[in-house]
Protein backbone atom coordinates (compact mmCIF):
# COMPACT_ATOMS: atom_id res chain seq x y z
CA UNK A 1 0.00 0.00 0.00
CA UNK A 2 2.58 2.22 0.77
CA UNK A 3 4.41 1.28 -2.30
CA UNK A 4 0.96 2.64 -4.24
CA UNK A 5 0.86 5.52 -2.65
CA UNK A 6 4.36 6.31 -3.18
CA UNK A 7 4.24 5.59 -6.91
CA UNK A 8 1.11 7.89 -7.48
CA UNK A 9 3.07 10.68 -5.40
CA UNK A 10 5.85 10.50 -7.29
CA UNK A 11 3.56 10.48 -10.88
CA UNK A 12 1.03 13.15 -9.90
CA UNK A 13 4.65 15.55 -9.17
CA UNK A 14 6.66 14.47 -11.35
CA UNK A 15 8.74 17.10 -13.92
CA UNK A 16 8.42 16.35 -17.78
CA UNK A 17 12.21 14.94 -18.91
CA UNK A 18 13.77 15.37 -22.23
CA UNK A 19 14.22 12.27 -23.55
CA UNK A 20 17.97 11.76 -24.58
CA UNK A 21 18.70 8.71 -25.66
CA UNK A 22 22.55 9.12 -24.88
CA UNK A 23 21.91 8.98 -21.13
CA UNK A 24 24.15 8.98 -18.39
CA UNK A 25 23.28 5.74 -17.22
CA UNK A 26 23.75 4.10 -20.83
CA UNK A 27 26.91 6.22 -21.53
CA UNK A 28 28.36 4.33 -17.87
CA UNK A 29 27.28 1.04 -19.27
CA UNK A 30 28.55 1.22 -22.26
CA UNK A 31 32.19 2.04 -21.02
CA UNK A 32 32.01 -0.67 -18.80
CA UNK A 33 31.12 -3.01 -21.37
CA UNK A 34 34.30 -2.16 -23.33
CA UNK A 35 36.39 -3.40 -20.46
CA UNK A 36 34.26 -6.75 -20.27
CA UNK A 37 34.45 -7.26 -24.10
CA UNK A 38 38.63 -7.06 -23.45
CA UNK A 39 38.50 -9.60 -21.15
CA UNK A 40 36.15 -11.85 -22.87
CA UNK A 41 38.79 -12.04 -26.09
CA UNK A 42 36.97 -9.21 -28.43
CA UNK A 43 39.09 -8.38 -30.77
CA UNK A 44 40.65 -4.94 -29.82
CA UNK A 45 39.65 -3.42 -33.31
CA UNK A 46 35.78 -4.48 -32.47
CA UNK A 47 36.39 -2.98 -29.34
CA UNK A 48 38.16 0.22 -30.72
CA UNK A 49 35.26 1.08 -32.65
CA UNK A 50 32.71 1.02 -29.91
CA UNK A 51 35.46 2.98 -28.01
CA UNK A 52 35.88 5.46 -30.45
CA UNK A 53 32.29 5.85 -30.26
CA UNK A 54 32.09 6.28 -26.97
CA UNK A 55 34.83 9.18 -26.74
CA UNK A 56 32.96 10.55 -29.43
CA UNK A 57 29.58 10.44 -27.10
CA UNK A 58 31.56 12.03 -23.99
CA UNK A 59 32.45 14.70 -26.30
CA UNK A 60 28.97 15.62 -27.37
CA UNK A 61 28.17 15.61 -23.69
CA UNK A 62 31.17 17.83 -22.70
CA UNK A 63 29.80 20.39 -25.58
CA UNK A 64 26.01 20.33 -23.80
CA UNK A 65 27.78 21.03 -20.36
CA UNK A 66 29.88 23.96 -21.80
CA UNK A 67 26.15 24.92 -23.87
CA UNK A 68 25.18 24.81 -20.62
CA UNK A 69 27.86 27.09 -18.85
CA UNK A 70 27.58 29.44 -21.58
CA UNK A 71 31.24 29.05 -22.93
CA UNK A 72 31.74 29.49 -26.42
CA UNK A 73 34.41 30.36 -28.49
CA UNK A 74 35.38 29.60 -32.18
CA UNK A 75 36.00 25.89 -33.65
CA UNK A 76 34.98 25.20 -29.75
CA UNK A 77 32.46 21.92 -30.51
CA UNK A 78 35.13 20.47 -33.08
CA UNK A 79 37.68 20.78 -30.52
CA UNK A 80 36.18 19.31 -27.83
CA UNK A 81 35.18 16.50 -29.93
CA UNK A 82 38.59 15.72 -30.82
CA UNK A 83 40.16 16.32 -27.38
CA UNK A 84 37.46 13.62 -26.25
CA UNK A 85 38.40 10.68 -29.07
CA UNK A 86 41.87 11.58 -27.92
CA UNK A 87 41.10 10.56 -24.87
CA UNK A 88 41.59 6.84 -25.99
CA UNK A 89 45.48 7.45 -25.69
CA UNK A 90 45.22 6.81 -21.90
CA UNK A 91 44.71 3.00 -22.86
CA UNK A 92 48.53 3.22 -24.44
CA UNK A 93 49.57 4.35 -21.20
CA UNK A 94 48.70 1.34 -19.25
CA UNK A 95 46.75 -1.40 -21.09
CA UNK A 96 48.24 -1.60 -24.64
CA UNK A 97 51.35 -0.88 -26.45
CA UNK A 98 52.01 1.15 -29.78
CA UNK A 99 52.46 -1.02 -32.54
CA UNK A 100 51.85 0.56 -36.00
CA UNK A 101 50.84 -1.18 -38.96
CA UNK A 102 50.07 -0.40 -42.45
CA UNK A 103 46.37 0.03 -42.43
CA UNK A 104 45.16 1.11 -45.74
CA UNK A 105 47.03 4.47 -46.90
CA UNK A 106 47.80 5.12 -43.10
CA UNK A 107 50.54 3.54 -40.69
CA UNK A 108 48.73 3.19 -37.20
CA UNK A 109 48.01 0.87 -34.28
CA UNK A 110 45.28 -1.24 -35.29
CA UNK A 111 42.89 -0.11 -31.83
CA UNK A 112 43.82 3.05 -32.79
CA UNK A 113 42.57 3.05 -36.02
CA UNK A 114 39.52 1.37 -35.28
CA UNK A 115 38.99 4.14 -32.33
CA UNK A 116 39.15 7.15 -34.90
CA UNK A 117 36.89 5.04 -37.35
CA UNK A 118 34.44 4.53 -34.73
CA UNK A 119 33.98 8.06 -33.74
CA UNK A 120 34.18 9.30 -37.43
CA UNK A 121 31.21 6.48 -37.92
CA UNK A 122 29.24 7.54 -34.84
CA UNK A 123 29.33 11.64 -35.99
CA UNK A 124 28.53 10.46 -39.24
CA UNK A 125 25.48 8.27 -38.45
CA UNK A 126 24.45 11.08 -35.89
CA UNK A 127 24.94 13.78 -38.41
CA UNK A 128 22.41 11.28 -41.04
CA UNK A 129 19.93 10.64 -38.70
CA UNK A 130 19.62 14.62 -38.07
CA UNK A 131 19.68 15.00 -42.51
CA UNK A 132 16.75 11.82 -42.36
CA UNK A 133 14.57 13.92 -39.15
CA UNK A 134 14.77 16.92 -41.63
CA UNK A 135 13.52 15.22 -44.76
CA UNK A 136 10.91 13.41 -42.72
CA UNK A 137 9.43 16.79 -41.63
CA UNK A 138 11.43 16.70 -38.35
CA UNK A 139 9.66 13.88 -37.45
CA UNK A 140 11.63 10.45 -37.02
CA UNK A 141 10.55 7.45 -39.35
CA UNK A 142 10.14 5.46 -36.08
CA UNK A 143 10.41 5.05 -32.36
CA UNK A 144 14.46 5.10 -31.18
CA UNK A 145 15.49 5.78 -34.48
CA UNK A 146 17.97 8.56 -33.25
CA UNK A 147 19.32 5.55 -31.22
CA UNK A 148 19.14 2.72 -33.75
CA UNK A 149 21.00 4.43 -36.98
CA UNK A 150 24.47 4.72 -34.79
CA UNK A 151 24.21 1.76 -33.08
CA UNK A 152 23.39 -0.25 -36.61
CA UNK A 153 26.36 1.92 -38.30
CA UNK A 154 28.71 0.92 -35.31
CA UNK A 155 27.61 -2.97 -35.12
CA UNK A 156 28.41 -3.11 -39.19
CA UNK A 157 31.42 -1.46 -38.61
CA UNK A 158 32.31 -4.48 -35.65
CA UNK A 159 30.71 -6.96 -38.04
CA UNK A 160 33.02 -6.03 -40.55
CA UNK A 161 36.40 -5.68 -38.21
CA UNK A 162 35.11 -9.35 -36.91
CA UNK A 163 35.42 -11.01 -40.10
CA UNK A 164 38.46 -9.38 -40.90
CA UNK A 165 40.44 -8.59 -37.90
CA UNK A 166 43.21 -5.85 -37.78
CA UNK A 167 44.05 -6.85 -34.13
CA UNK A 168 44.95 -9.90 -31.97
CA UNK A 169 42.87 -10.81 -29.54
CA UNK A 170 43.34 -8.78 -25.95
CA UNK A 171 45.81 -9.99 -23.42
CA UNK A 172 44.85 -12.80 -20.70
CA UNK A 173 41.91 -13.28 -22.30
CA UNK A 174 42.82 -17.15 -22.39
CA UNK A 175 42.74 -17.12 -18.57
CA UNK A 176 39.32 -15.80 -18.71
CA UNK A 177 38.23 -18.00 -21.42
CA UNK A 178 39.39 -21.03 -19.61
CA UNK A 179 37.68 -20.28 -16.37
CA UNK A 180 34.46 -19.88 -18.18
CA UNK A 181 34.49 -23.39 -19.46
Amino acid sequence: MTFALVLMFATVFSLPALANPACAVCTVAVGASLEIARHFGVDDSVVGVWGGAFMALLGFWLVKWFDKKGWNFKGRDFWLISLSVAMIGFMYMGQLTYNPRPILIFYLDPFLFSAILGALVFIWASDFYQWMKARNGGHAHFPFEKVFVPVAALALVSLWFYYNPLCAPASGSEDLLSFME
